[in-house]
């Protein structure tokens, strides 16, 4: 039986990762919102319902290092234009451990689906569970390949003040069934990088979402 997406990452978040050969693992998409591009170090995997002979043939075309290919504009533009998506970025992408007990941290359940938040989330993600915070807001729910992801939102009046880690770190507290939480950083936003890293998120990849369109 060959690779999938969900054993590729339930290795990755007990640290074992793909071969470092630069080879390309074309495995099929776990549903119809959910494609996309995971370099980890010297292996990609792309997770497409796509002709995985197209998909490596693309990737050879690439004038680049062939390490760094699949996530070369070129390639992620031909993914985009084949598929008729969208993304946003390329994001850094980390995963940390359960932690027992309750979360160090005053938060506020959210249920109403309503809630701007809320409806933002399940864009993305499935069983999406909401807490506020002063100042803050934690938004966990299931996204690529059914993982647990975690998102944290601090209000520019209470940036400085370590609230982004303290959210990140109560991600690990309310992640059901004690697995993995997983979250995607924009490799640009450096804050949001060492509050998760201070929080104990750990780097494994890099992550291009391939969007549907709305």
């Amino acid at each position: 039986m060959g690779a999938t997406l969900t054993r590729i990452l339930a290795d990755a978040a007990e640290g074992r990762f793909p071969p470092p050969d630069g080879a390309t693992t074309v495995v099929p998409q776990e549903n119809a919102r959910d494609a996309g591009v995971i370099a980890f170090t010297a292996h990609s995997v792309v997770f497409l319902d796509e002709d995985p002979a197209w998909v490596r043939a693309v990737v050879a075309r690439q004038d680049c290092d062939g390490l760094a290919a699949t996530l070369h504009p070129r390639f992620l533009a031909a993914l985009l234009e084949r598929t008729g998506r969208t993304t946003d970025s390329v994001d850094l992408l980390t995963v940390a451990g359960a932690l027992p007990g309750r979360p160090p941290l005053d938060l506020r359940r959210i249920s109403d689906p309503d809630h701007p938040r809320v409806r933002r989330a399940r864009l993305r993600r499935d069983d999406v569970r909401v807490w506020a915070a002063d100042g803050g807001v934690l938004v966990l729910g299931r996204g690529v390949a059914g993982r647990w992801e975690a998102a944290v939102e601090v209000d520019e009046t209470a940036r400085h003040q370590g609230l982004g880690r303290a959210l990140a770190l109560a991600a690990r507290h309310l992640v059901p069934d004690g697995g993995p939480v997983w979250s995607q950083q924009a490799a640009g936003n450096a804050r949001s990088v060492r509050a998760f890293q201070a929080a104990g998120y750990r780097p494994v990849g890099a992550e291009a979402l391939l969007l549907p369109r709305r």
